[in-house]
């Protein structure tokens, strides 16, 4: 599977998560798994079941497990924008990307022009500028300036 689609795939899990993460009991990761690859998938013209992508699941995972840091480095960079207020799909595109900087070695323009793409396909043109510039922001942070 392609890693956009992965990505794709990771966003839909988490926004899974994010809104199923304050239920009494909270929805376990399994569960939304098991929910998420046991439906049918709508894609395009197309209905089947999804295919659990390692990638995918690996970025749904990772991002869970560092929820709490990627927040607050997204948080620092979104100026005026309080994480819980933001749009869910926006909030989870730049969790992804976010993690990916962090902890990944794809490089961050091609992670920013895949979160770009993601915020167009579910988001709207709006959202870009507001991800691309909290994105840019968070690659100054984690990239070392080059001496010359």
């Amino acid at each position: 599977m392609a890693r956009r689609k992965a990505r794709q795939q990771a966003m839909q899990l988490l926004f899974h998560w994010d809104l199923r993460k304050t239920e009494d009991p909270p929805a376990t990761l399994d569960s939304i798994l098991r929910g998420y690859y046991g439906s049918l998938l709508v894609d395009e013209d197309t209905v089947a079941q999804p295919v659990r992508d390692p990638f995918a699941s690996m970025l749904f995972q990772g991002v869970v497990a560092c929820s709490a840091d990627i927040d607050a480095t997204i948080q620092k960079h979104a100026t005026h924008w309080r994480i819980e207020r933001m749009p869910a799909v926006d909030r989870n595109i730049l969790r992804i990307a976010v993690y990916e900087m962090q902890k990944t070695d794809t490089p961050p323009p091609v992670i920013i022009d895949e979160a770009l793409e993601l915020t167009r396909k579910f988001a709207g043109e709006e959202s870009v500028h507001f991800v691309n510039g909290v994105l840019d922001a968070v690659k100054r942070e984690l990239t070392p300036p080059t001496v010359s």
